[in-house]
């Protein structure tokens, strides 16, 4: 009855050269370590699905890549997204394309591109969570425990303790300025929100259906019609978030679950320097990397036959395809005008 929507749609623009909107980084090993970011994903889901339980919301641009890289996936549990609308109508027409499948279902929806370095403590979270929205009416998000004041997460703050390391939500943060995030840590009752949301799918289409009713009817008219080329683009365009986790958290129907697997959403150089090894200097590198004379650099070259770098403190540098960026690492805020 444990069912994963995987979603799959971003382009990861940080992360050019490496990520494209014609291969985006959770189709690629940004880790060095063999295995895509949605390999990875679907990797740390076994033992709590079955591999024909898992579902993948993706541009429709993308269905060709994600084929190749997860084989084992049902082709109908592929859904191809022909326009972009945000996490709600994405996560509503998987969950409702669920409900089709089995009125029962207890639902993990997870982004594609985040890292989790202890996949075992992970799957106990996620257990624990799926034990706890089976029997309620309610929705479990996983809130990750702050290690630093962090600018680039949402923050969710929690209440009272419901059940075992499970507490209630009293309301859901956006993305802090670095005075506010520091405030959060010093409180002690603010987590990281990591976008993996726990329910039953009886659970998230009554919710949708309350709060969004336009969405719900949207999904309504796919299921019946099969009609997603014209009906899914004129959804309305809106997070998950804002559409059901604020106003369901204001009526008590939201908990979190605090964790600490060593996850990052892996959203930019900064992060993926910060989850490779590194040497004594700071330097980390993917693929045939030397370095001489070089402090805190970051280089993703795995298509190269071999890099030298020499005299550099603080830059990114990486290679794909033809394409070659170095940037200091203090500029990194500036990839996505470098693209253009």
């Amino acid at each position: 009855m444990n069912h994963i929507v995987i979603m799959a749609g971003g382009i990861g623009s940080r992360f050019w050269p490496l990520s494209t909107s014609q291969y985006p980084k959770q189709f690629i090993d940004i880790l060095g370590c063999g295995r895509t970011m949605i390999q990875m994903t679907v990797d740390r889901f076994k033992g709590i699905a079955r591999e024909e339980n898992i579902w993948v919301v993706t541009n429709r641009d993308y269905v060709r890549i994600l084929q190749e890289q997860l084989p084992q996936l049902n082709p109908s549990h592929i859904l191809a997204e022909p326009a972009a609308r945000n996490t709600a109508p994405c996560i509503a027409w998987a969950c409702w394309s669920i409900r089709n499948e089995d009125p029962q279902a207890n639902v993990v929806v997870t982004p594609s591109d985040a890292v989790v370095m202890d996949p075992e403590t992970f799957r106990k979270v996620i257990g624990n969570a799926l034990n706890f929205t089976a029997e309620r009416d309610a929705v479990v998000t996983i809130g990750i425990r702050p290690t630093r004041p962090e600018t680039g997460y949402g923050y969710v703050e929690t209440g009272s303790v419901a059940e075992g390391e499970i507490c209630s939500v009293k309301e859901f943060k956006e993305k802090p300025d670095l005075d506010t995030a520091k405030l959060y840590l010093e409180r002690g009752n603010y987590l990281w929100n990591a976008g993996i949301f726990v329910w039953n799918v009886r659970t998230i289409t009554d919710m949708i259906s309350t709060y969004k009713p336009n969405i719900a009817s949207d999904m309504d008219e796919i299921i019946a019609t099969g009609d997603v080329e014209t009906i899914f683009p004129a959804c309305e365009k809106i997070s998950i978030d804002f559409a059901v986790m604020e106003p369901a958290s204001r009526e008590g129907r939201v908990f979190t679950h605090p964790a600490d697997f060593g996850w990052s959403d892996l959203g930019n150089w900064a992060s993926l320097h910060d989850k490779l090894c590194k040497d004594e200097d700071g330097n980390a590198a993917v693929g045939n990397v030397a370095f001489y004379d070089c402090k805190d650099c970051v280089v993703h070259a795995e298509d190269a036959e071999r890099v030298v770098l020499q005299g550099l403190e603080g830059y990114i540098v990486s290679a794909k395809d033809g394409r070659i960026l170095v940037c200091r690492r203090s500029e990194e805020q500036r990839i996505k005008d470098f693209q253009k």
